[in-house]
């Protein structure tokens, strides 16, 4: 099959393309970083470099493949110009009209949890906005939205507090937080890009149930600190926090009510009745040693 992907080579993007290609596949990727290129092509794929908001590169990347993946790349959350609904809202847009016009039928699209939800899920609503807008592309072609749950390497957000205070500070995990492995997102992702006979469906991805405390408990036994706890803290804290270190206030404010929503079951409503049942390979207790290496490294 011929397939473009989006994301360069990323948390998802590199373990995605590997196996796609191990599977005998012609993989197209798309990076905005021309520094990838060289390790896009090494790998056996065709890079091409560009800005995803460019619609005719779009066009032209997507042109022949039998299916498309589409993400929303990471941006610096730290750029206080960043309106990152509106960054969404560009890219979710640029996405449809290349879809449309490279006549494509097939598409996986990298969604999150919470992406049934048009309000009150703080930054993910940019997420929810993309689904919206392929949504509206014409019935023959197939979109498979996929909702992965919490990636376990937001994990490393909490690293000076672990270091300083012993601690995790969080406005959730009072119950099972649903957390994720990129390398599980991966293995669900090339089993729908290869799948030519879906409609429209939404596929949740979820690698280990734990609450807040068991987190804790693992991450610090990997890292020499048994005692590491895990404190609830208000939602103004986690916000003004985050501010503090610098980060965008709309973005802040946006991250605590996502997390919040978590904390109150809202976010998880739609995952929990659509749950898959078989959650994935990569368990908290795997990505702990890998958790351990950096932290190690950052002493």
């Amino acid at each position: 099959m011929k397939i473009t992907i989006t994301g360069s080579l990323g948390h998802i993007g590199e373990p995605l393309a590997k196996t796609l290609i191990e599977n005998g596949h012609q993989l197209t990727i798309i990076s905005s970083n021309p520094e990838r290129k060289k390790s896009i092509t090494a790998m056996g794929a065709k890079a091409i470099i560009g800005n995803l908001a460019d619609v005719n590169l779009l066009i032209e990347s997507f042109k022949g493949a039998d299916s498309v993946f589409t993400m929303v790349p990471p941006n610096n959350y730290f750029d206080q110009d960043l309106d990152l609904i509106a960054y969404y809202k560009r890219l979710g847009e640029a996405y449809a009209k290349g879809i449309l016009e490279a006549n494509i039928k097939r598409v996986v699209n990298l969604s999150t949890i919470g992406g049934h939800l048009d309000k009150e899920n703080g930054i993910l609503r940019g997420a929810h906005n993309v689904e919206q807008t392929l949504n509206v592309l014409p019935s023959q072609v197939s979109i498979t939205h996929m909702r992965p749950t919490s990636f376990y390497y937001n994990l490393y957000g909490y690293m000076e507090t672990i270091k300083s205070d012993g601690t995790i500070y969080a406005n959730y995990g009072s119950s099972p937080i649903p957390w994720v492995s990129p390398k599980d997102i991966a293995k669900a992702v090339a089993e729908e890009l290869t799948n030519l006979d879906s409609k429209r469906t939404v596929r949740y991805v979820v690698s280990e149930e734990l609450t807040g405390e068991e987190t804790a408990q693992i991450l610090g036994n990997a890292i020499g600190k048994p005692n590491l706890k895990w404190e609830i803290v208000s939602d103004e804290a986690i916000a003004s926090s985050l501010k503090s270190i610098g980060m965008n206030p709309e973005i802040a404010k946006g991250l605590s009510e996502m997390y919040a929503a978590l904390q109150s079951g809202h976010l998880a409503e739609d995952y929990i009745k659509n749950k898959p049942k078989i959650m994935g390979e990569v368990k908290l207790r795997d990505f702990a040693e890998e958790f351990n290496t950096v932290y190690e490294n950052n002493r």
